[in-house]
């Protein structure tokens, strides 16, 4: 069949009601976006706008295979028409292009031109290119363990799928035969770089031929008809074989790639005219004329209803309310989880004692059993009678499953980029993720944790990332560099996300199920060292509980406060008990077990009693979590000082792989004892 007969073929079969439905679809997206520029022009707004002109086609298409009630679709920054043809009103589009509090995405808290409608499983994107594939994933994962019906769809510019977490999406995808349909608009340029400069393939799409259980549709995106008849088969071919596709649309840029972007500073005219020239909107309009589904007066009269559209939506977004600078503060955490047994999270169990590693396991099969929506998966802690290098896991996948409890691929991105992704399918859904084997292996998960601790915040609410992120922290194993450092002093800085550090066995078996049973993202480190040690075992209270933000005073004392938390806490009980002896001082040491929130109250009721402030840890004191410490304390307590706050941590150096090194680096009960000493005869 020539072209042009399979032309008519496709314009004759399509009934025309609609035909004339995506006339308008595409007139009214157009329109929004041509508009768009002028709200930046007058300060109102729309400060950010990547233009959908020249995508209109693909992206039509990829609106109308949505279906909401099944599928779930992630657009990126330039799917203006995606979210028109998906169902957004004119109104919600402007409302979020202007930053109301209107606005269904998330009321104006993330970048105009980030559509969404979590309520109709649009979901809220970052701006990181491409990161939401990940999500996408994810949400595939969930939909095909408990068999539900639809895909997830994600899209995405070309240029984007040369970020490394592009890569593991799609491999994962394919490894485990997951229903998400992949869609790349082409339009030959990642902002002013040429696709020549991005990869060798002329087609990226070719750059993952290889991978196994994945299907590769090509489709001209410029194209109504190829548009709709690709996305219809991908989405079909992927629900119904439970496997990824990807789908290649050819596109043209039209305009810039945004409004801060002179594509004339990079682009000739000739090359212009060319990209003008195929204009999706133009061809599909003259296809309608030609083959007598439409006359110019039918068409025109669309094209005036769409301009009164197009006015009445901009009045109501100058009418829409701005949002609220007292609401800034709302929507940072996700309700947690408010113990009932252990409100204070302290006890007076007198069983036998249990060791950490104990605590951990038993805890996380109780959660699992608990509720059956609770995953775990990292890597290397799911084969056969091992449970992680450290055992943590154990016995666990033989309980619960493959399904439940697997390995991931090494690419910590992916295990935490797919953890967001799969806690959205379903809010009794809780993931726990070893994000790497050594907290220090975390840093290529990076880019997911942050985009992780914002869900809440940047959707208003409406999406909650249901996921404790486990991480075994710290030295004294003498591990050296990836294996030795603790990361809380970098971690504590993003807000969003909760952080615990527990020393003894009995907290990290009360946090860790406060973790498994809130809501949001909580940072669960474990101190390694302490695993296996006699001195952090303790009894443990059946369900166990522990609150976030409530310290516990492991020692009381009237002469100094040592703050603390990890494998320091227990340093500061043995100095402690060592002065006691000496009669030299009372020490109250102050285990935090909780970094974020941080129990102020505490800090202070010891400070008042003390007026003497040692805190110890076993991060750097540079740029540590001590500093915060120390800070509040100058701020809020100087008054009941009577003397500087002193600080006891590691060295601003990389922990050493040498014993000898390790020693000198990171803190011990006999650098912590001098410094106590000092603070007690200022």
């Amino acid at each position: 069949m020539n072209p042009d007969i399979k032309e008519i073929y496709k314009i004759k079969t399509t009934d025309k009601e609609t035909l004339l439905k995506w006339y308008q679809l595409l007139r009214l997206g157009r329109s929004l976006d041509d508009r768009a520029p002028n709200y930046l022009k007058q300060a109102i707004g729309w400060s950010y706008h990547a233009p959908a002109a020249g995508h209109d086609a693909i992206q039509l298409a990829i609106g109308q295979v949505f279906d909401r009630n099944k599928d779930h679709l992630f657009p990126y920054y330039r799917d203006l028409q995606t979210s028109v043809s998906a169902g957004l009103t004119a109104e919600e589009i402007i409302y979020n292009g202007i930053s109301k509090d209107t606005d269904v995405a998330g009321g104006g808290r993330h970048m105009s031109n980030h559509f969404a409608k979590p309520e109709w499983n649009i979901h809220n994107v970052s701006s990181c290119t491409g990161n939401h594939t990940l999500h996408a994933v994810g949400i595939a994962r969930a939909i095909k363990y408990y068999k539900s019906k639809g895909v997830a769809i994600s899209s995405q510019g070309e240029s984007s799928v040369s970020e490394g977490y592009v890569y593991e999406a799609i491999n994962g995808a394919s490894k485990e035969m997951l229903p998400v349909v992949f869609v790349f608009q082409d339009n030959g340029y990642g902002i002013s770089v040429p696709k020549k400069d991005q990869q060798a393939n002329r087609k990226v799409a070719k750059n993952f031929e290889g991978l196994k259980n994945i299907r590769i549709l090509y489709c001209n995106g410029k194209d109504v008809f190829d548009s709709m008849n690709a996305m219809t088969e991908a989405v079909k071919w992927a629900e119904e074989n439970q496997k990824p596709v990807i789908v290649h649309a050819n596109c043209v840029r039209i305009h810039s790639h945004s409004n801060s972007d002179r594509h004339e500073l990079y682009r000739d005219k000739a090359e212009l005219n060319y990209v003008r020239e195929y204009d999706p909107i133009a061809k599909f309009r003259r296809l309608l004329i030609r083959y007598n589904r439409a006359t110019e007066d039918e068409l025109n009269q669309i094209d005036e209803h769409v301009k009164e559209v197009v006015k009445k939506a901009h009045k109501a977004g100058m009418a829409a309310p701005d949002p609220s600078p007292d609401s800034v503060h709302d929507f940072v955490y996700a309700p947690a989880y408010q113990p009932q047994k252990f409100p204070d999270g302290t006890h007076n169990e007198t069983s036998e004692p249990k060791k950490i590693i104990e605590a951990l396991n038993s805890t996380l099969k109780a959660e699992f059993r608990r509720n059956p929506d609770t995953f775990i998966y990292g890597q290397d802690m799911a084969n056969k009678d091992k449970g992680g290098i450290f055992n943590v896991s154990k016995g666990m996948q033989q309980e619960f499953g493959h399904q439940r409890v697997f390995n991931a691929p090494i690419a910590e991105d992916f295990i935490m980029g797919t953890a967001n992704g799969m806690s959205r399918f379903n809010k009794n859904i809780r993931v726990v993720v070893e994000g790497a084997e050594f907290a220090d292996y975390f840093w290529p998960a990076m880019e997911q944790f942050v985009e992780t601790t914002h869900e809440y915040w940047r959707t208003k609410g409406q999406y909650s990332p249901n996921v404790t992120v486990r991480l075994a922290s710290g030295g004294y194993i003498g591990g050296g560099l990836y294996h030795s450092q603790t990361i809380e002093g970098a971690l504590t800085t993003f807000p969003g996300v909760r952080v615990v550090y527990p020393s003894y066995a009995d907290d990290a078996a009360g946090l860790l199920r406060t973790s498994m049973r809130s809501q949001g993202m909580t940072l669960f480190l474990e101190p390694k060292a302490l695993y296996n040690s006699p001195k952090a075992a303790t009894p443990i209270p059946e369900d166990f509980e522990v609150p976030f933000g409530k310290a516990r005073i492991r020692r009381n004392g009237s002469d100094l406060t040592m703050i603390t938390y990890g494998n320091t806490t227990h340093m500061c009980m043995d100095v402690a008990e060592k002065l006691s002896k000496e009669g030299i001082a009372e020490c109250e040491v102050v285990d935090l077990r909780s970094l974020v929130p941080l129990d102020k109250e505490t800090i202070l009721e010891s400070v008042k009693k003390t007026s003497r402030v040692l805190v110890v840890h076993e991060d750097k004191v540079f740029g540590g979590f001590g500093g915060e410490v120390s800070a509040y304390i100058s701020e809020h307590a100087f008054k009941f000082l009577d003397a500087p706050v002193m600080r006891v941590g590691a060295e601003f150096t990389p922990v050493g792989f040498n014993r000898i090194l390790e020693a000198a680096i990171l803190p011990n009960t006999e650098k912590i004892e001098n410094a106590a000493r000092e603070i007690l005869t200022f």
